[in-house]
């Protein structure tokens, strides 16, 4: 028998030999033309959701109940939950603009379909689900609308609690807009931040939010385009722990000095430290990330936008009940002074993730997603 018959007999079975069936064989894996999704990015998102949670309850909860321990315990939460502003929505808005580069390149009618409108359609759904539920917690510190007029212009010019979402909406038209001008689109986002923090121009309730961190998307937006997604950022997130240590010094004595000298109403200070707060929240994400609380807080970062509707309701309802409980021996006792915010705060976002879990069981979905994106949409406040 010629050889090269032997060889061809030899030849183990493959795809085109008719003894093999075709599903028996592994299929040919694609590359994905997608970029890899960063879980520090996502670390991040998630460190900033409890951040926010954190900040409701220790400033609308905590601080208002009458506790009697006779150390300035409060106080330092108090002072501590104000330290972290320049971290959490500036971080919180420039990964978002990271995951939205891609996005505000496409054409209008789909910015529009996928991006804008369903924002803008849990925006109202849910201000108005908080506008009922927070009828019945009157004592409750937050912005209710008592009539029509009141809840128009929470929907428009000055938004209530889910101020977030109404900004993200204008940041990614904002964004669309301006693609082919960014820089100045940069630049002018920039200064606005600077003067509306500065408190130059008028800012009544949510609305300073949504003026100061346009600049912080826009910049996500920049970096995040298409092939670098800003290389010194991804090199900060890998950073060695004595480059973190550093970062986070720098941020932690500026903020300290920010609180000292009371300078909230300098022009330019409260965009310099929300750049230092970037740089230290992603550092430290970073550090999160290869650690082993990081699959769980990046899984948490997948799942704000469920965490971000509905913990205000459930804070409410928590101080309702804290307001009878914490009182006489409940008052005095430092254990539960000292962690009271990080108990609650964990309280509540498991709550949270649990009723929207219950929500998607019982097929209300569009409570978290429009009804024209889809029923499987991730849960995502961005």
């Amino acid at each position: 028998m010629p050889r090269y018959l032997r060889t061809i007999r030899a030849a183990p079975p493959g795809r085109d030999d008719p003894r093999v069936p075709e599903t028996s064989l592994p299929p040919v894996p694609r590359p994905d033309p997608r970029p890899a999704r960063e879980q520090w990015a996502d670390v991040a998102k998630g460190v900033c959701i409890v951040l926010v949670v954190l900040w409701h309850v220790t400033r609308k909860d905590y601080l208002v109940l009458p506790w009697d321990v006779g150390v300035p315990v409060t106080g330092a939460w108090g002072r501590a939950s104000e330290l972290l502003l320049p971290v959490r929505m500036p971080l919180f808005f420039l990964i978002s603009g990271l995951f939205a580069a891609r996005q505000v390149q496409r054409p209008w009618p789909e910015v529009w379909r996928r991006r804008v409108a369903p924002l803008v359609y849990l925006f109202v759904l849910w201000t108005l689900v908080h506008t009922v539920v927070l009828q019945a917690t009157p004592g409750f510190d937050t912005a209710i609308a008592d009539g029509p007029r009141a809840l128009l212009v929470q929907l428009s010019v000055t938004p209530g609690n889910l101020w977030y979402l109404l900004a993200l909406a204008l940041y990614v038209a904002v964004a669309r807009a301006t693609r082919s001008v960014p820089h100045w689109a940069l630049a002018g986002a920039l200064v606005l931040s600077a003067v509306a923090s500065a408190g130059l121009v008028p800012t009544p309730g949510n609305r300073a939010g949504l003026l100061v961190n346009l600049v912080w998307f826009l910049l996500g937006v920049r970096a995040g385009r298409p092939a670098a997604r800003l290389p010194a950022v991804g090199r900060l997130a890998r950073a060695r722990p004595r480059v973190v240590l550093a970062v986070g010094a720098v941020f932690a004595g500026a903020a300290g000095l920010w609180q000292a000298l009371d300078a909230d109403a300098w022009v330019g200070v409260r965009p310099v430290l929300g750049l230092l707060g970037i740089l230290a929240g992603v550092a430290a994400a970073g550090v999160l990330a290869r650690s082993s609380a990081g699959p769980a807080l990046a899984a948490l970062g997948r799942r704000t936008l469920p965490v971000y509707v509905l913990h205000l309701p459930l804070v409410a309802l928590v101080h309702l009940a804290a307001a009878d409980l914490v009182a006489g021996p409940v008052a005095r006792s430092l254990p539960l002074a000292v962690l009271y915010p990080v108990l609650v705060s964990a309280v509540v976002v498991v709550a949270c993730l649990a009723l929207h879990r219950l929500a998607g069981a019982l097929g209300a979905w569009w409570l978290f997603t429009a009804p024209w994106s889809g029923r499987a949409a991730p849960a995502r406040a961005t």
